[in-house]
């Protein structure tokens, strides 16, 4: 599943790896690959294969699930896709409530201390995913779990959901994007060493 899905990521444009020309993240972080996993929405074929796949995580390690819930905005297509399929109700999580209206951070109907289990996209440092559990909570629910397209798999991702006592399961990883990537000749073992490098310290990668 892992490797399958890494080569589905590169051949869709979803990943797109460039360590010579590194893209410059929303929080000033240099990075040698980025990922737009809302791309794959485009293609029917990807979209079907990433929603299975998200369904047979739940269905695996979370079976008890009562409510779908999808972190705003990149996993609410996905998120409402698999709740559709497990015929499950389906909300989704703002980064912050609305400043008008109801002043909604969660959209939809979440009955008190349902089982909840968390759809996202994608995982970097885990915070952003972390804070869509915490409003959750808040609110009363019981957060089973969450699953997710893709992670960088950041050792700080990993401490950030063991402390929040989130399990995560996802599709696929940084490690298995590279390794593809080597076997397929889009990237050197040079440059596989580079990008490797970045992912143990992202931080401070690139900066002179």
């Amino acid at each position: 599943m892992k490797t399958t899905f890494a080569q589905k990521l590169i051949e869709a444009g979803a990943v797109r790896l460039s360590p010579a020309k590194p893209f410059t993240w929303a929080s000033g972080w240099h990075s040698p690959i980025y990922c737009d996993n809302r791309r794959l929405l485009s293609f029917p074929d990807v979209r079907s294969f990433v929603k299975d796949g998200l369904v047979a995580l739940v269905r695996q390690h979370f079976a008890d699930a009562e409510v779908i819930a999808g972190v705003a905005t990149g996993a609410i297509a996905m998120g409402a896709l698999v709740a559709d399929v497990l015929e499950k109700p389906f909300v989704y999580v703002r980064p912050k409530p609305k400043d008008h209206g109801m002043g909604n951070q969660i959209e939809g109907r979440l009955p008190e201390n349902a089982s909840v289990v968390v759809v996202e996209d994608l995982i970097s440092t885990g915070m952003s995913s972390l804070k869509a559990v915490d409003a959750l909570r808040a609110a009363g629910a019981n957060i089973k779990g969450m699953v997710a397209s893709f992670t960088y798999d950041f050792p700080i991702a990993k401490e950030a959901f063991e402390s929040a006592q989130v399990e995560l399961y996802t599709l696929s990883d940084y490690p298995h994007v590279l390794a593809y990537a080597l076997q397929n000749g889009d990237i050197t073992s040079e440059q596989q060493a580079i990008l490797s490098q970045w992912r143990d310290n992202p931080a401070e990668w690139g900066k002179e």
